[in-house]
């Protein structure tokens, strides 16, 4: 679960980390009065949960009276990268000699929490390390032990600070440590972390990342999660599927992410367009079955379903009898098309086939029915 970069900052100010002052408006004139009170020069923030605002034209400066107004009516109900606009953070715009990036979040290959580090501030992640490589410092850290002062000298020398920075690094990166573990964050990144011009370390941007399956311990948090998600996503995510929403008309249903992932790609293959990927898991019973077809018969993009079951636990009557549960019930009539396969694969083909649904054996055949379907419709 992603925290806007408001909320981040509320929490970072909370463990000691300075932050620039700011407040969050939702319309230009609480913006205007905001930049009044915080006093101009401010910067006019959109606070949405994708990143590169700045490119896409999210972040606009406010040198005078009457600007933060207009810079706030100009974002609030625009969209950024595909998401509307429906707050925005007025902060003070803050003088700014040098920028860093620094971030701790999981190397999932090795395991273990890692802190980045580059003397390269507000760019991407990802172009670091494809482009600057040598710009980014990685120091592992042991859950056990936790933040170590040597982590900060490395970090100070890497960054060319002056060594009197060493003792503000090390508050700074206990502080995110503490963040980290608190929260149960998957990643906490400030960028740029700015060396300002009265020589203060002040996170400029700040994002953060809860853990989903930690948040029974934040219920603080649960009113923000899923917010994030489209509408078929939240619904999905609150079932308990694995739901991802995709631009195309062919809604999938499989059981298994691989198998999920590769009827996704044979749609492609054959020239047509997935609208989801949604995994009923392994032993999906009835009534799970018949809530995801449910959700994809509401889908208004999606023209045909394909379903396409591997049944190990899985029994492929259950799934049939999910299938025709929801035929039943539901006022959407969309074609389907069923590949099922493996245990009680004879009696799920049977109450399928009695309800007028053919089942195919092969899934190509079976894909490249859906796509002809699609095309119809």
């Amino acid at each position: 679960m992603k925290l806007y970069e408001y909320e981040s900052k509320e929490i970072a100010k909370k463990y000691g980390i300075l932050v620039p002052q700011g407040r969050v408006a939702v319309n230009p004139d609480e913006a205007e009065k905001a930049a009044s009170e915080i006093g101009y020069p401010v910067v006019i923030k959109s606070q949405v949960l994708v990143g590169r605002r700045g490119l896409a034209g999210g972040i606009i400066f406010a040198e005078k009276h009457g600007e933060a107004r207009k810079a706030a009516a100009k974002l609030i109900g625009s969209t950024i990268r595909g998401v509307r606009v429906d707050k925005v953070l007025v902060e003070k715009k803050m003088c700014i000699s040098r920028e860093y990036y620094l971030a701790i979040t999981v190397d999932r290959f090795y395991k273990k929490p890692v802190i980045l580090a580059s003397y390269m501030g507000g760019v991407e992640v990802e172009e670091l390390v494809s482009q600057h490589p040598e710009s980014l410092l990685k120091i592992y850290i042991d859950p056990f032990v936790g933040i170590r002062e040597y982590m900060a000298r490395d970090i100070v020398a890497h960054f060319s600070l002056d060594k009197t920075y060493y003792q503000k690094v090390h508050s700074i990166l206990k502080a995110m440590w503490n963040i980290m573990v608190d929260y149960d964050l998957e990643l906490i990144e400030f960028n740029p972390l700015a060396l300002t011009c009265d020589g203060e370390l002040i996170a400029i941007d700040a994002k953060m990342i809860v853990d989903d399956n930690s948040l029974y311990r934040h219920p603080e948090l649960l009113d923000k999660a899923y917010r994030e998600y489209s509408g078929f996503e939240e619904l999905a995510k609150k079932l308990g599927f694995s739901y991802v929403e995709l631009d195309g008309d062919i809604g999938i249903i499989c059981n298994g992410a691989g198998l999920t992932m590769a009827t996704m790609d044979l749609v492609k293959v054959y020239g047509g367009k997935p609208a989801n990927f949604l995994d009923i898991g392994g032993g999906a019973r009835r009534d799970r079955v018949r809530k995801a077809l449910e959700i994809l018969l509401g889908h208004p993009r999606v023209k045909v379903i394909l379903v396409n079951i591997f049944g190990g636990i899985t029994r492929c009557d259950e799934v049939a009898l999910g299938l025709v549960d929801a035929l039943k019930s539901s006022k959407q009539i969309k074609p389907i098309v069923v590949r099922i396969l493996g245990t009680n694969e004879e009696e799920g083909r049977r109450i399928l086939e009695n309800e007028g649904i053919h089942v195919f054996r092969e899934l190509d055949e079976a894909v490249q029915k859906a796509i002809e379907l699609s095309k119809r419709r």
